[in-house]
């Protein structure tokens, strides 16, 4: 029999190896909902620190060509980004797009109010390292948003 704790870590790495597949042709939707839900369970799993780390890793199972996580703290503080870990650490609330949408702030409400949302803002693509739009799907988890976005 195996133990509970191997088998939540291969349900987790089966859950994200289909990621892989999308990194040449770009997320959708349903791509980033299951890498959210992929990466609660994984920070649920494992504890914040180590998930963290994991989510952060830009070779790791949770970044798949433009689709990768990100969590913020609900004051806005970066806790673990999968595609630039400068950002890790950083108090990010007053954070705008191009058209100055506080993005972060906006982020940082709606999960304050939500279990999970779809938000829209504009952010550079680190796949065409251009600014495009952009979706960002967040579930709330304790005092943090965990998200994953997809461009469009």
């Amino acid at each position: 029999m195996m133990r509970p704790s191997l088998l939540l870590r291969s349900a987790l790495f089966a859950a994200a190896v289909p990621f892989a597949a999308y990194a040449a042709e770009g997320a959708g939707k349903d791509d980033a909902v299951a890498m959210v839900k992929s990466a609660v369970n994984f920070i649920k799993a494992q504890g914040p620190d180590q998930a963290y780390t994991a989510i952060s890793d830009k070779t790791g199972k949770f970044v798949a060509g433009d689709l990768y996580v990100v969590v913020y703290q609900l004051d806005g503080k970066v806790l673990a980004h999968g595609s630039n870990q400068k950002f890790v650490g950083k108090d990010m609330i007053d954070a705008q797009d191009v058209d100055g949408k506080l993005y972060v702030k906006e982020r940082v409400e709606l999960a304050a109010k939500q279990p999970s949302f779809w938000q829209d803002y504009k952010f550079v693509n680190p796949v065409s390292k251009k600014v495009e739009p952009k979706q960002m799907y967040c579930e709330k988890l304790d005092n943090t948003a965990v998200c994953a976005g997809i461009y469009k």
